[in-house]
């Protein structure tokens, strides 16, 4: 079958104001710090190592009086913390920016705060502010300054007391305390290019007036995911988590020295300046090959000084940025969005495709699809074969800890393309054949996830097209929607249309029940991590459960005829369906809901298939799920007329929400079908 290539638009920033996600976006690299009360430590507690949980949590892990650890802050005076020293090193090592920690799960401020005594410069000998000394020395070095916050407080005494998790709610009393030190925070320190707010759970107006707030303030500052809710700027991968694909919104991808900690660690094994250096090198170009910016993390020393090995990797990444820094500032991610490469990584920028041998030697060659206007390629030899480069590279040029680059040169702007297999304006568009459009969405740091926010297709058009024929279930009616086909874009609302009886070929049978261990929403479905599975009878059902739990309710379909039937499915504050352990969907339901039902159309061929439903519970003391055969089985069919007729050859097509609250909400467009009509 013909495979299609075709235009997309430009990168998607997805941002209300997307004219302030450019600079930040375009500096890829920045440094983040955690240095504070817990620094003091040094991941040691009573003569030995803390080795439970990161080291910034010693307070915690450690489980330290809160009086004995306050105490400390009398003994802190890390005489050795130089501002500009720090700044330099960030510079030297290609760092456009710099994120510290102004305020961490301790509550112990390193600013000047009327909200409290608890801070550097009402306690600490030298009475020293540290955010004012970094956000003046990253004045004088030319970087941009921004500033970690966290959203839970183990000093405030009308917060929750501390948990394991770090996600626990915040009170009234507390909300209005954090929105007091934000304000003092975005007043008093100049420009701040991004609030990293961290951990805590927050209720949907909370994060609004937060975020509301920093806008107020400072509305060019970019706000973090982990405020929860929606209500951000650039979604936060997990910590340490990498992209398994580009994101359709501006993201970040936060990565410390050492996995295993934060802040300094005495006792922390380092290994290899080398061996690092490729590895942070590699995940650099990883993360902005993937459309993303990446927050490289160090933690200073007891005394303030910066660890020598941390401070020589970031200065041997500075210079292989030096000759190849080209290669990732204000660059967009790879063109191709469906396929990864065993060899390494791609970038783009106007008319520079960049080839980074991140990965393996390729026996069979280097070949890559073209594009129209190649003109050169800087780095290596090349042979234009058909729609295809041959490009020569040996053995020697991968494995490494510099990374090799090779130079695509255009005589037009490389713009986005993706590559997927054909599909003829006669077959349904689904789910099921479209390249996803992804975010992240969350309500905490607990229930963020990858969100679908659109999906798109490749149409072949062999005879001109003059409307497209939308099919979904009732629950979609009065759905806002936008419909893009090649330059055409209409809103449009799913009304009552046709109706269209299904006949049922199905039937829903052995259905199992079991609770999958791990309390996360982003992580995939795994039935081995199932202990237990009982049957249960079809539809919905109630299960006891403590939060942050999965339960799967697993079934087989028997298929008689090709089939297309309704599903109604049941869960509790998150979804997900598989069909045959291929995701259809998943979302999080409105806030604390505790239990909701709602229409799945499934699409089946004959035979035997599996359909799996996830339910996540994160804040409730019972889950709900389920699923039935719907007694309900019809569709609705509404025929659109385009603007103008459809010509052949490729068209691209997508569909995604026009009324959605947020750019990162997951769009719940599984259940349409498409279709062209003449």
């Amino acid at each position: 079958m013909k495979k299609y290539i075709t235009l997309l638009s430009a990168f998607m920033f997805g941002l209300t104001a997307a004219a302030q996600s450019t600079d930040w976006l375009a500096d890829k690299y920045s440094m983040f710090i955690h240095f504070g009360l817990y620094s003091h430590f040094g991941g040691v507690y009573d003569g030995e190592p803390v080795r439970q949980g990161y080291s910034e949590q010693i307070q915690s892990f450690a489980g330290i009086f809160s009086d004995w650890y306050a105490a400390e802050a009398r003994e802190f005076d890390p005489a050795d913390f130089d501002a500009d020293q720090i700044a330099a090193l960030a510079k030297d090592g290609g760092m456009r920016s710099i994120v510290f920690t102004s305020k961490h799960h301790d509550g112990f401020c390193m600013f000047d705060t009327k909200t409290t005594s608890y801070s550097s410069v009402a306690m600490m000998p030298s009475h020293r502010d540290f955010v004012r000394e970094l956000s003046q020395a990253c004045e004088r070095h030319g970087l941009r300054f921004g500033l970690y916050f966290s959203l839970i407080d183990w000093n405030y005494p009308h917060a929750y007391p501390i948990s394991s998790h770090n996600a626990d709610f915040i009170t009234p009393e507390h909300h209005e305390f954090n929105k007091a030190q934000v304000m003092e925070l975005l007043t008093n320190y100049g420009p701040i290019s991004e609030l990293w707010f961290d951990m805590g759970s927050l209720q949907p107006q909370q994060s609004r007036e937060l975020y509301d707030l920093v806008k107020e303030i400072q509305p060019e500052c970019m706000v973090s995911g982990r405020l929860g809710n929606d209500f951000y700027d650039f979604a936060v991968m997990a910590d340490n988590r990498l992209p398994e694909s580009a994101l359709q919104a501006p993201w970040q991808s936060a990565a410390s020295m050492f996995p295993e900690t934060w802040s300094y660690r005495s006792w922390q094994e380092r290994g290899s300046v080398e061996d690092k250096y490729a590895e942070k090198l590699r995940t650099l170009i990883n993360v902005v090959a993937h459309g993303g910016n990446y927050l490289l993390n160090i933690g200073p020393a007891s005394d303030g000084s910066i660890v020598p090995f941390e401070a020589e990797v970031i200065r041997l990444i500075g210079r292989w940025l030096d000759d190849n820094g080209e290669a990732i500032y204000g660059t967009s991610p790879s063109p191709f969005r469906n396929n990864g490469f065993e060899w390494g990584h791609i970038t783009v920028k106007d008319n520079v495709m960049y080839l980074l041998l991140t990965g393996v030697y390729p026996e069979e060659g280097l070949k890559l699809y073209a594009f129209d206007g190649l003109t050169a390629v800087e780095g290596a030899g090349w042979n234009l074969k058909d729609s295809h480069c041959e490009i020569t590279v040996t053995p020697d040029m991968f494995g490494s800890p510099d990374v090799k680059v090779i130079r695509m040169i255009y005589d037009r702007p490389v713009e986005s393309f993706f590559q997927s297999a054909g599909i003829y304006a006669d077959e349904v568009l689904s789910w099921q054949n479209a390249s996803p459009d992804y975010s992240y969405s969350c309500f905490d740091y607990y229930s963020n996830y990858r969100s679908t926010v659109g999906y798109g297709w490749n149409v072949g058009v062999r005879r001109p097209v003059s409307s497209v024929e939308l099919t979904y279930t009732s629950e979609d009616i009065g759905r806002r929607i936008r419909l893009e086909v090649g330059d055409m874009s209409l809103d449009l609302t799913l009304g009552q249309g046709e109706e269209v009886p299904l006949e049922n070929y199905a039937d829903l049978d052995s259905l199992l029940m079991g609770r999958m261990r791990g309390g996360t929403f982003d992580n995939p479905v795994s039935f081995q991590r199932v202990r237990e599975w009982v049957s249960v009878e079809e539809g919905p059902m109630t299960v006891p459960s403590e939060a942050f739990a999965n339960y799967l309710w697993r079934g087989k379909v028997a298929v008689q005829n090709d089939s297309r039937f309704v599903l109604d499915v049941t869960s509790g504050n998150g979804v997900e369906v598989m069909v045959d352990g291929r995701t259809m969907m998943k979302h999080l339901n409105p806030y604390r809901t505790v239990g909701r039902t709602e229409k799945v159309l499934v699409d089946l061929s004959v035979g035997v298939h599996e359909v799996t439903v996830r339910s996540y519970n994160r804040f409730e003391d019972c889950v709900q799920g389920g699923m039935t055969l719907a007694d309900d089985q019809r569709v609705y069919r509404m025929k659109v007329t385009l603007p103008y007729m459809v010509g052949r050859g490729a068209v691209p097509v997508k569909i995604s929400a026009s009324d959605s609250e947020s750019e990162h909400k997951d769009c719940g467009l599984h259940n349409i079908r498409l279709r062209f009509v003449r």
